[in-house]
């Protein structure tokens, strides 16, 4: 059974194509015009062991919110088509994350009701050419579409890219656990019989 789903969406603020797939290796090839953004979604990838290709162009003459926002929308769409019914999948995933003197923490249903509850605490405008405000907005971006419910918490942190980094790669493990596949579940894992 095949898990990758490509997704293509051009606005008049962004030209974006996604390719995931969700049993891949940790593959990542990305340009979003964004250095550190580049870094966070290649962490996902790789520590998630999701393959990830995803060319953005977006008005970045403007801001950086477009950009990483469209992003979230696009990975999301892509997480739900490549999921399929979520038959056999195990649903639900959590990590608890340290990078250095910052700890991260991640639980997700994927349940088809989006939700965020995103307790990270910056404390600059920006880490490189980021938009720390941005990091709220990507999860919520993807929550709504992916149909996901997740709870993103720092337990620890002082430097705003570990906080940062703690919490893309801490993301990624939880949804890795949560999209896997389990031979002992039939069907969709919800008393509903949908998710």
């Amino acid at each position: 059974m095949s898990r990758i789903a490509t997704i293509k969406r051009k606005t008049k603020e962004t030209d974006i194509e996604l390719t995931i797939d969700l049993d891949g290796s940790g593959k990542a090839n990305v340009d979003t015009g964004i250095g550190f953004f580049d870094h966070m979604l290649e962490s996902f990838a790789r520590h998630g062991l999701f393959d990830l290709d995803l060319k953005v162009k977006g008005d970045l003459n403007v801001d950086t919110h477009h950009t990483v926002e469209d992003t979230g929308i696009v990975l999301g769409q892509a997480l739900k088509e490549a999921l399929g019914d979520k038959a056999g999948i195990k649903r639900f995933g959590n990590m608890i994350l340290p990078m250095d003197e910052s700890v991260v923490m991640a639980a997700i249903d994927i349940s088809g009701r989006p939700y965020l509850i995103y307790d990270i605490n910056l404390t600059v405008e920006r880490v490189g050419d980021f938009e720390c405000e941005m990091s709220r907005e990507f999860f919520y971006a993807l929550c709504v579409n992916a149909g996901i419910n997740l709870y993103l918490k720092e337990l620890e942190g002082a430097n705003n890219h570990h906080i940062l980094e703690a919490t893309f790669k801490a993301f990624a493990k939880a949804l890795d656990e949560a999209t896997m596949l389990d031979a002992r579940i039939k069907g969709v894992p919800s008393t509903k019989g949908v998710l």
